[in-house]
């Protein structure tokens, strides 16, 4: 999750499905992960963290940080349990809620405990018994709306998933597949929240009655489709209504130059389902002392306080500051829908084969 460094990238690991190597500090990497010096990260390609903090790391626990982003978190999670035996690094940051029993289930990760783990919000500990994920971030995955486009069409902008099957929003919105993309997963889930198990489909097939549009992933819907963005304004795009995130909004703001007074998009916050993210160390991690450094270090304050603009998320751990624009611009829904993760365990992969079934088909 999160928005990454540039306007063009502004959510959650959704992007190109190739590997690269970043947020290396340079140095001896020759040993890999295997090697004492270099502790390496697998991420969703919205990972992102400033300079000064990567060298506070680097110079606290004495490792070199490598950084490897694997495409949207999905995909991500995915991969990572094939190589679960010989894994490309010593820790994985970025499977959510909805999907952390496939992680847990397939034991990609080994326990461990991270320091300051005490101070993380009771509301988002997760296997507390054998700790085998540290909450690091949360977020809520929102339609957003173009605002210049509705106040041109004089049209109140939808609040609420019931609105959104209204004739009035009939061809605007733009979703991503929840087969391929976590925040198209998490919209299902928020639709599943509201409307039970029961009537899900229903809601489903109303909004494709009223032209829904599904792309594959988070960054064509928001940058290529949607109107609102600065890459869909640049694209000519026409759909004025996208499922992103609560925090979209400030990355409008904040990247634009000139920085607007208010930001150009809005959140519908009737239609929030609540993310968090979690990090863990890989089963069969090379350094796992690395790991274990790095986790620490991600619980920790400096890290948390880094994360809203450098992924554009809410920190987890109590008593980080939050900056003000940051709050200004996007603040977390009121209510959100939220999900047991057992539920979303037991029902995920049937709803997500419904689901395609009833609206790719």
């Amino acid at each position: 999750m999160g928005i990454t460094k540039k306007v063009t990238v502004l959510a959650v690991g959704l992007g190109l499905v190739t590997l690269s190597a970043c947020g290396s500090s340079g140095g001896d990497d020759s040993g890999g992960s295997g090697g004492s010096k270099t502790v390496t990260l697998v991420s969703h390609n919205s990972w992102a963290v400033s300079e000064d903090v990567v060298a506070a790391f680097e110079k606290q626990s004495g490792y070199k940080l490598k950084v490897l982003e694997d495409g949207d978190a999905g995909q991500a999670v995915n991969k990572a349990i094939l190589t679960k035996d010989n894994p490309q690094g010593d820790v994985f940051f970025g499977v959510d809620n909805t999907l952390l029993s496939r992680a847990l289930d397939n034991g990609l990760f080994q326990s461990y405990e991270a320091k300051g783990s005490d101070r993380i919000r009771p509301e988002y500990r997760v296997d507390e018994d054998k700790h085998r994920v540290t909450p690091v971030d949360t977020g809520d995955i929102c339609v957003n709306y173009d605002k210049a486009w509705f106040e041109q069409k004089k049209l109140t902008p939808p609040k609420t998933f019931d609105d959104l099957v209204e004739p009035a929003y009939k061809d605007l919105l733009v979703v991503e597949n929840a087969a391929t993309s976590s925040p198209g997963l998490g919209f299902l889930l928020g639709t599943a929240a509201q409307y039970g198990d029961e009537g899900w489909e229903g809601y489903w097939k109303k909004l494709k009655d009223n032209g829904v549009k599904v792309v594959d992933g988070w960054e064509q819907a928001y940058n290529e489709e949607f109107s609102g963005s600065a890459g869909g304004k640049e694209a000519k795009a026409d759909r004025p209504l996208v499922v992103s995130y609560a925090s979209s909004p400030p990355a409008e703001v904040i990247y634009a130059d000139p920085r607007p007074d208010t930001a150009p998009t809005g959140v519908a916050e009737g239609t929030c389902f609540r993310q968090v993210e979690y990090a863990g160390l890989l089963s069969n991690a090379k350094n796992p002392e690395g790991g274990k450094a790095l986790l620490d270090f991600m619980a920790g304050q400096t890290f948390q306080e880094d994360m809203p603009l450098s992924m554009f998320v809410y920190p987890v751990r109590e008593g980080a500051k939050v900056p003000a624009e940051f709050v200004k611009f996007g603040p977390q829904a009121k209510e959100p829908r939220t999900m047991d993760p057992a539920k979303i365990a037991e029902n995920r992969d049937q709803w997500v084969k419904s689901w395609t079934s009833l609206v790719l088909k």
